[in-house]
């Protein structure tokens, strides 16, 4: 089937040079000197500590002294799959470790109305063949994605292994012994021969440093900790009606915020949204799917939806594909593919791939802002609410209602890109642009710190490997690894996440596939009844290099992008960006892996 393009303006009738200086100036204005030093952590007196569960009570219990096989640190879909991927390999003496009252990491955390996963859940919630399980929509609820990590956790035997409630304050390698010493705020001391890191990328909330913040005297919350008994409702029946009466102000107007403003419109006397910088907002058909012919796909489905989606959204289709997606996350490179098959797949050198690319982004983006005239009445509301930058600078997003909710009389959009965020909270309400704006409530719907230092975002006061080696000092300057999973110097761990391996669209498949390996070189470990693994220097060297060699240097793309989390707030150099992968793709990668695995003599690793 022919790949159909987006209904794009022609590359001349777009004005590339000039929508290029107004995406810098655009960039420049939001630009602030402190970095991630503008994001605080609560300290519980106005804003509740993030460690403070809101949705149950922490159960008293006897601190656990034991030895394990594996602790794993999370249990998100990270700590799940590397759970799941164990127990496969024979190695169940483990336990899931968490901050959290259950599984789900993001999903057990973030209850907020309106909550729904934002890309097609078919590819996003893994293991859906071997369980047999079928969400109902392509934008499946938070409570129903929440059920399913209790539900794989049950289904696969290590439900009942984890210690939740749980944060740990100390993981000292102990070479004497060649384990990892771990002690916990319950008065836990756990000896684990291995640990995997699986502290999941959406886990710690940020919180604006505001001046003034700690003299408001109404309610704030972040959204990540939704507070039911102030806004009524519950996340099963989100009818916020304690709401009525109130004026509400929303901080922020990224993936969460355009989920929630359509739900604080309709109960909130008055809504103020918060805005220094707009998302890209596309449609989103919510349709549901029909489980009964899911479940008759053949077998294999799920692995070859993720590959074409992977393909649509990062790598760019390759001929005999069709777009399975067909949503923002693949229009770009659907674009490219209705262009190369018009001419036969007809090679084209890399600069002129890249001209191509770039005006068919630019291309997708005037679209995304025409639909914000098309949506929004006013127009001065509708220019301060379209995005001016590159596609993928931020998260791409869609919403049937976001937009239209400031049509409402109730609604007010509140921009402070000039003034680079909210100027101080006040005890009534907050000041922006000069002006004091009153308000009952301020939610902080202001994301995760997603590329900040380590140890802003594991909390964990002491991690230190071989010789009382800091991994925060060893890792100060960027991480350095082999395959993205282990580091020399701290034997026996392994890390989950962005670091330096293999990039998928899908990141429940990129942290499955980080849990298999790990899960691999450990069971491996065990088998040949040795104690301790790691890097050697040289394989550890020797991988950076080709991994620097394969690089795709996207750092001139990422500095001209206004500042978020995908750059660690405009850093030139940010040391823990997102999208640094394998050069050659992820299917590059993993045979690469496979590759190594199929030898079976632990290359590149000493097993002692």
């Amino acid at each position: 089937m022919p790949f159909t393009p987006s209904d794009l303006l022609p590359a001349d009738a777009i004005d590339i040079p000039a929508l290029r200086e107004k995406y810098r100036v655009e960039r420049e204005k939001r630009l602030r000197k402190e970095g991630q030093a503008q994001y605080a952590r609560p300290a519980g007196d106005v804003v509740p500590n993030y460690a403070e569960d809101p949705h149950q009570p922490i159960k008293p219990r006897e601190p656990v002294v034991e030895e394990l096989d594996v602790a794993v640190l999370g249990a998100g879909f990270g700590g799940l799959l590397a759970s799941y991927h164990l127990m496969n390999q024979g190695v169940t003496n483990i336990r899931n470790i968490d901050t959290a009252g259950d599984f789900g990491g993001v999903w057990y955390w973030n209850r907020y109305p309106g909550i729904e996963c934002d890309n097609d859940s078919l590819c996003y919630l893994p293991l859906l063949e071997e369980t047999g399980f079928v969400p109902s929509r392509k934008f499946a609820g938070g409570a129903e994605i929440y059920g399913y990590c209790k539900q794989l956790a049950q289904r696969y035997g290590f439900a009942d292994k984890a210690l939740f409630h749980t944060h740990v304050s100390s993981a000292e390698w102990d070479a004497a012994l060649g384990r990892w010493q771990i002690k916990t705020n319950r008065g836990d001391h756990l000896s684990a021969r291995f640990v995997i890191v699986a502290a999941g990328v959406l886990n710690m909330p940020k919180l604006p440093g505001i001046p003034g913040i700690d003299s408001f005297k109404g309610k704030m919350f972040h959204s990540a900790r939704w507070d039911y008994d102030y806004t009524g409702g519950s996340y099963s029946e989100p009818n916020l009606t304690n709401l009525a009466d109130k004026t509400v102000a929303i901080v922020g107007t990224g993936a969460t915020s355009i989920q929630l403003v359509p739900q604080l419109a309709k109960y909130a006397k008055r809504l103020l949204v918060i805005q220094r910088t707009p998302s890209t907002i596309d449609a989103r058909p919510n349709p549901e799917f029909n489980a009964d012919e899911v479940k008759t796909w053949t077998k294999g489905w799920q692995r070859d939806r993720i590959a074409n989606f992977h393909r649509g959204a990062m790598d760019g289709f390759i001929p005999g594909d069709t777009d399975i997606i067909g949503d923002i996350w693949t229009e770009i490179n659907r674009n490219i593919a209705a262009h190369m098959e018009a001419n036969d797949w007809a090679q084209m050198g890399m600069e002129e791939y890249m001209t191509l690319r770039e005006t068919i982004d630019y291309g997708v983006m005037e679209r995304l802002r025409a639909r914000v005239d098309d949506l929004v009445g006013d127009p001065d509301k509708a220019e301060r609410l379209k995005a001016y930058y590159r596609y993928l600078c931020k998260r791409p997003l869609s919403s049937e209602n976001y937009l239209q909710s400031f049509n409402l009389p109730n609604v007010e959009l509140v921009d402070v890109s000039e003034t680079r965020g909210v100027e101080a909270i006040t005890e009534r309400g907050f000041m922006a642009n000069g002006t004091e704006y009153d308000a009952d409530c301020i939610i902080f719907a202001s994301g995760f710190e997603v590329t900040s230092d380590l140890d802003r975002r594991w909390g964990i006061e002491t991690f230190t490997g071989r010789d009382g080696v800091s991994i925060y000092d060893h890792w100060r300057d960027g991480p350095t690894t082999f395959h993205g999973l282990m580091t020399h110097g701290f034997p026996n761990q392994f890390y989950i996440g962005y670091i330096q391996g293999g990039l998928n669209a899908t990141v429940t498949e990129q942290f499955g596939e980080q849990g298999n390996e790990a899960a691999y070189i450990i069971a491996e470990t065990l088998k040949r009844g040795a104690s301790v693994v790691e890097p050697t220097a040289e394989a550890e060297a020797e991988y950076l290099r080709i991994f620097r060699e394969l690089e795709i240097d996207m750092s001139q793309f990422q500095r001209e992008c206004p500042p978020g989390y995908f750059n660690n707030e405009g850093e030139e150099s940010p040391k823990w960006a997102l999208f640094r992968g394998w050069g050659h793709g992820w299917a590059a990668f993993q045979a690469m892996i496979g590759d190594w695995r199929a030898k079976g003599d632990l290359a590149g690793l000493d097993v002692k």
